[in-house]
């Protein structure tokens, strides 16, 4: 049985191999050479007592030393940055017990090596042209930049249809929100339309790192269309918190470990906020976070003191200037520029009669 994934591990050894670096550099070499070789990111002593032969190099990583050292039959070491090249033409002997479902000799070499010592081990196939990473006991197929960007592409096209969706049920939100008609069921469409734009942002932004030098234009479309969200999702939490003696960040991770199925469900994912969810249609008031929080230069340790002082959103919108100008940190000036962008947000989200 496979060991749990460290994916923050698994795409950083990702990022390595993508096109622009060394080590990619190097692979599309011994690939165009019709050549194979096993490379190990690592120098642990448990990595070295399953070398034998071969000899010791410690010189810097070029494209093209990997490939003439690849032309011998041994596998290389290299440090755990892959900046080094170690050791080259070594014989990996890992144990022979480790099961493996791999059936060439070079891939049940680098599955057990990697078992066995915990460290990454990539193995390119002469035969297949392949790139293959061993990484906490799982295989993933590196694959050519045209397939990646082809999944990319695919994902950013649900990325941008997501997050038209996404800002629809923040507006319907926002316009219950001065209406002071908020229901448990708006609160949970809204943490599970957040939910559903971080992970498949999460997921464009793995092929980003594949990408390499090749995705940048697409981290920037990722990063316009993604960056507001996260902040959103914990400012939602904070408005709705049953218990606000919670950190909002638990909910948070709670929602990030729910299984597609349960985000579906509404009452599961407003249960995470008030415990008994039982009654979706249940009116809740919101205490300003997410509001207050998009006024231009106003302070979150003032949007706290607001909060703290009036308890809700609907008593924050009822103030006059001079109540709010009382707070510590608004004063006058401030005082008048929170009425005025409430005004406005509220003449832009409430219909016209």
């Amino acid at each position: 049985m496979a060991e749990p994934v460290d994916e923050a591990r698994r795409r950083e050894i990702l990022a390595m191999l993508a096109p622009g670096t060394t080590m990619r550099d190097g692979i599309e070499r011994i690939l165009r050479a019709g050549r194979g070789t096993l490379i190990v990111f690592g120098s642990t002593p448990q990595v070295m007592s399953l070398c034998s032969g071969g000899f010791a190099i410690d010189s810097p990583a070029t494209g093209q030393r990997i490939a003439e050292l690849a032309k011998m039959d041994g596998a290389l070491v290299v440090d755990a940055e892959a900046g080094r090249i170690l050791r080259a033409n070594v014989q990996l002997v890992p144990d022979p017990t480790i099961p493996t479902d791999e059936t060439g000799t070079r891939h049940r070499s680098a599955e057990r090596t990697a078992k066995q010592t915990g460290m990454p081990v990539v193995a390119v196939s002469e035969s297949l042209g392949a790139v293959s990473l061993y990484l906490d006991g799982v295989r993933y197929v590196v694959d050519e930049v045209a397939t990646v960007m082809y999944r990319a592409n695919q994902a950013m096209s649900t990325l941008e249809r997501y997050r038209s969706r996404f800002d629809e049920v923040i507006e319907m939100l926002a316009t219950r929100e001065l209406e002071d008609q908020v229901t448990l069921r708006d609160v949970a469409l809204a943490l599970q339309r957040a939910e559903m734009l971080r992970r498949i942002a999460d997921k464009l932004d793995g092929h980003v790192i594949e990408l390499g030098e090749e995705g940048r234009m697409i981290a920037l479309q990722l990063e316009e269309l993604f960056e507001p969200v996260e902040s959103v999702l914990e400012l939602i939490v904070r408005d709705y918190l049953g218990d606000r003696r919670r950190r909002p960040s638990r909910p948070v991770a709670e929602l990030g470990a729910l299984t597609t199925d349960a985000l579906l469900d509404h009452a599961l994912v407003a249960g995470l906020l008030v415990g008994d969810a039982g009654d979706l249609d249940r009116r809740v008031t919101a205490r300003g976070y997410r509001m207050l929080g998009r006024i231009p230069r106003l302070p979150m340790v003032v949007v706290e003191r607001l909060i703290e002082h009036f308890g809700s959103l609907p008593l924050i919108l009822e103030a006059t200037t001079t109540a709010l100008g009382d707070v510590e940190g608004v004063g006058p000036t401030r005082a008048r520029a929170i009425r005025e962008w409430l005004r406005r947000r509220r003449e832009q989200l409430t219909p016209r009669a």
